[in-house]
C-alpha cells in the first residue's frame, strides 16, 4: 500500500518541476520577443527618418541643379557636334536624326543618373546632361523608361569620330519614320507601324568614355500600352530555365505547344512570360540544327582530318558554340583554292536548304570559269542566318583564300549578309542577284492592270540595254 501512494507523489513531484520550468521558458520567451518588437519599432522609425532627409537632400539638389541650368542656358546655346562618319542603324535617313526638334527639351544641366526627375509611379525621366559610364548602360536606362511607358526602342543612328571610336547615338521609338514610297490603290497595301513618332534621345561620348544625353524629346503620338511592352521585340527573351526546359522537353518528344503551356502555367499566365510561342518555336528550331547525331561530330572532324591527310591544300574550320557543339563547318579543298586564283573576281554567294534531318542552310561559294560554267570556290554548313554567323563564314573563306578579297560579291537581298559583307569585305562591290529580283516582279507588280508592259519594259531594260 505505500508503494502505490509513493508512486503518484514522486509522479507529481517530477511534473510539478517540469511545469515550473516549461513556464519559466516561456517567460523568457515572451520576454525576448517583446525586446525583438521594440527593436523593430526602432529600426523601422530610424529607416523612416533617413528616407526623409534622403528625399529632403535630392529635393535640395534637384533645385539648384535647376538654378544652374537656367543660368548655363542662358550663357550658351545648344549645338550639337557633326563631326564623324555616319552610321546608320534605321532604313531611313533623316538629316535631323542628331538635331534636336523645336519641341526637343535642350536645357543644359550636369546632373548624374542619381536623383533625377521622377514621376509620380517612380519612372526616372529622361533629362539632358544625364550621365553614363557607357553605351549599354544608357541604352538600359532609355528602355526601361520605354518599357514603364509602354512603347518600344530601337537605335536610329550613330557617328563614329575621325578615331574610330563610337561618338554619336541616337535612340528613337520604334514607329519612329513613315512609310516609304506611294502605293496605288491596285497594289497590296504593306502593313507598316511607323507613324511618324518623334521621342527619341540623342547623346554623345566624350574623351574620357562617359555618355551625356545632349537632347531629349518625349512627345509620342501614339497609343502606349505598359502591359504589351513585354511582347515588344527590343524586351522579348528567353530565360537560361526556360531555354533549358524547351531543350529537354523536345529530347523527350514533347510537342512545342505543350512545352510552351507548362511554361506558361509555371510563370503564372500569359502575362508574366517575356516571349511568345513563335520566339520559342524559333528558338527550338535553332537547337534541332546545332544538334548533331551521336558521332556526327567527330566523323565529320576525323573525315575532313584525312582529306587534310591526304592532300596539303585540303582547307577546313570548324565552330563550336559554348556547350561545345558543332555549329558552323566550312571546307575547301585544293581545286577549289586554285579555281579562286583564275576565277576569283567575281563571287556568288547564296544559302540553299539541303534535303536532310538537320535542315542546316547550305552556303557555296561559287564563280564561273573561262567556259561559261560554274565552278565551286567553297562552301560551309551553318546553323543560323544572322549576321554573326555570316561573318564567321565570310572571315574563315577570306583566309582560306590567303586574304585576297574578290572584286565583286553577288548575293540575294538578305540583310544579314550586307552587314556581313560590308564588315568583312569592305572594299568589294556587292550586288543584288538578278534572278531574285524578277522574281519579285509578279509580287510586286501581280495586281497591276498594266502588268504585262511592266515586265515587258523591265526586261527589254535589263537584257537589252
Amino acid at each position: 500500500m505505500v508503494m502505490k501512494r509513493a508512486i503518484p507523489e514522486a509522479f507529481w513531484s517530477i511534473m510539478s518541476d517540469k511545469v515550473t520550468t516549461a513556464k519559466g521558458f516561456l517567460e523568457d520567451l515572451e520576454k525576448s520577443q517583446f525586446k525583438e518588437e521594440e527593436r523593430l519599432k526602432h529600426e523601422k522609425t530610424e529607416s523612416a527618418h533617413l528616407a526623409t532627409a534622403s528625399k529632403d537632400k535630392r529635393n535640395k539638389k534637384r533645385k539648384i541643379n535647376k538654378e544652374a541650368a537656367g543660368t548655363a542656358l542662358q550663357k550658351k546655346q545648344y549645338k550639337e557636334p557633326t563631326e564623324g562618319k555616319i552610321m546608320d542603324d534605321g532604313e531611313d535617313k533623316d538629316d535631323d536624326a542628331l538635331e534636336p526638334s523645336e519641341n526637343e527639351n535642350v536645357t543644359e544641366s550636369m546632373n548624374e543618373v542619381e536623383g533625377e526627375t521622377s514621376r509620380g509611379d517612380g519612372i526616372i525621366i529622361p533629362e539632358v546632361g544625364m550621365l553614363f559610364k557607357t553605351e549599354q548602360d544608357m541604352y538600359d536606362f532609355y528602355k526601361r523608361y520605354a518599357y514603364t511607358v509602354g512603347f518600344p526602342i530601337r537605335k536610329r543612328n550613330s557617328k563614329k569620330g575621325d578615331d574610330g571610336v563610337l561618338r554619336f547615338m541616337t535612340l528613337t521609338c520604334s514607329r519612329e519614320g513613315g512609310k516609304v514610297g506611294n502605293s496605288s490603290g491596285s497594289l497590296k497595301p504593306q502593313p507598316t507601324v511607323k507613324m511618324g513618332c518623334k521621342a527619341r534621345i540623342s547623346a554623345s561620348c566624350d574623351y574620357l568614355g562617359n555618355w551625356r544625353i545632349n537632347a531629349v524629346n518625349l512627345d509620342y503620338n501614339h497609343d502606349t500600352s505598359p502591359s504589351k511592352s513585354r511582347l515588344y521585340r527590343c524586351n522579348r527573351q528567353l530565360s537560361a530555365a526556360m531555354k533549358r526546359k524547351l531543350e529537354v522537353n523536345d529530347l523527350a518528344g514533347i510537342r512545342l505547344h505543350k512545352s510552351y503551356n507548362s511554361v506558361v502555367v509555371e510563370a503564372g499566365g500569359y502575362e508574366n512570360l517575356t516571349c511568345t510561342e513563335k520566339d520559342c518555336q524559333n528558338y527550338v528550331e535553332q537547337v534541332r540544327r546545332l544538334r548533331l547525331g551521336e558521332g556526327d561530330a567527330v566523323a565529320i572532324q576525323s573525315y575532313f582530318s584525312k582529306m587534310q591527310a591526304q592532300c596539303s591544300g585540303f582547307y577546313y574550320s570548324i565552330d563550336l558554340d559554348d556547350e561545345p557543339r558543332l555549329r558552323n563547318v566550312f571546307w575547301a579543298d585544293n581545286r577549289c583554292r586554285q579555281a579562286y586564283k583564275e576565277f576569283g573576281d567575281v563571287v556568288s554567294f547564296d544559302t540553299t536548304y539541303l534535303t536532310n534531318k538537320y535542315d542546316m542552310p547550305f552556303a557555296p561559294f561559287a564563280g564561273v570559269n573561262h567556259h561559261g560554267q560554274t565552278t565551286l570556290l567553297g562552301c560551309g554548313l551553318i546553323s543560323n542566318e544572322d549576321t554573326s554567323t555570316f561573318v564567321w563564314l565570310f572571315r574563315t573563306w577570306l583566309e582560306c583564300i590567303n586574304n585576297r578579297a574578290p572584286q565583286g560579291i553577288i548575293t540575294n537581298q538578305d540583310k544579314a549578309m550586307q552587314n556581313a559583307i560590308e564588315i568583312v569585305f569592305p572594299n568589294t562591290g556587292h550586288r543584288w542577284c538578278l534572278w531574285h529580283i524578277l522574281k519579285k516582279l509578279s509580287e510586286k507588280f501581280g495586281y497591276h492592270e498594266d502588268k504585262h508592259s511592266i515586265f515587258g519594259a523591265i526586261h527589254r531594260l535589263v537584257y537589252d540595254s
